[in-house]
């Protein structure tokens, strides 16, 4: 296996990742969200898009075996292995200044929207947008009403992974999400690292 790379807790990362290679991403303490994007490497304007794969795979939380369309409905990415209890958020957006600002931070919070952006910068990249992230690890469950949703603590435990087998050379960029308000990232409301290795 390749050397692990810490997405240090409340900030963000990015790399290279070519075609065929394998995405391993790690919740290293069992409790931290990581937003997760890939972009085509050569055109940043398509994207993993979490639409489009609701659409293709008609559901909202991809299974080990399904393959994870972009905006122009290509396979980017197939999910491979999944050492947790499989449940992810491919419905909420990347938290942002202004999704703070109405829980009541401070100005200045860390964010997973300014943290992509940094991440891709470092590389000397920026994207056209913000795409809703693939949320590994969140917990937000629907419902009985089938509409109303509850943000919840991860089920996850302590050394989880996905392996995601990269299906066109992309650029993925991950945010340990700095969301210590509500308990996504477990009760105590405490973001931490997690690790991921392009193999």
């Amino acid at each position: 296996m390749s050397d692990l790379v810490t997405i240090p807790a409340r900030r963000g990362i990015a790399a290279h990742a070519p075609a065929g290679s394998t995405l391993r991403i790690v919740n290293t303490h069992g409790t931290q969200v990581v937003d997760f994007w890939a972009f085509n490497a050569r055109d940043l304007g398509e994207f993993l898009s979490m639409p489009h794969v609701h659409t293709d795979l008609a559901r909202t939380i991809p299974r080990v075996g399904d393959r994870l369309v972009t905006n122009h409905r290509r396979a980017i990415l197939t999910l491979v292995e999944d050492t947790s209890p499989g449940i992810h958020d491919t419905l909420i957006a990347a938290c942002d200044r202004y999704r703070y600002a109405q829980l009541g931070a401070e100005p200045g919070h860390e964010n997973c929207t300014d943290n992509l952006r940094d991440a891709l910068a470092a590389l000397g990249l920026s994207a056209p947008t913000t795409p809703a992230p693939l949320n590994l690890w969140m917990n937000i469950p629907v419902g009985d009403d089938r509409t109303s949703v509850t943000f919840e603590p991860t089920v996850s435990k302590p050394g989880d992974h996905v392996l995601l087998r990269v299906e066109m050379d992309a650029v993925v960029a991950f945010s340990a999400c700095p969301q210590d308000i509500v308990p996504i990232n477990g009760p105590d409301c405490v973001p931490v690292d997690a690790h991921f290795a392009v193999e």
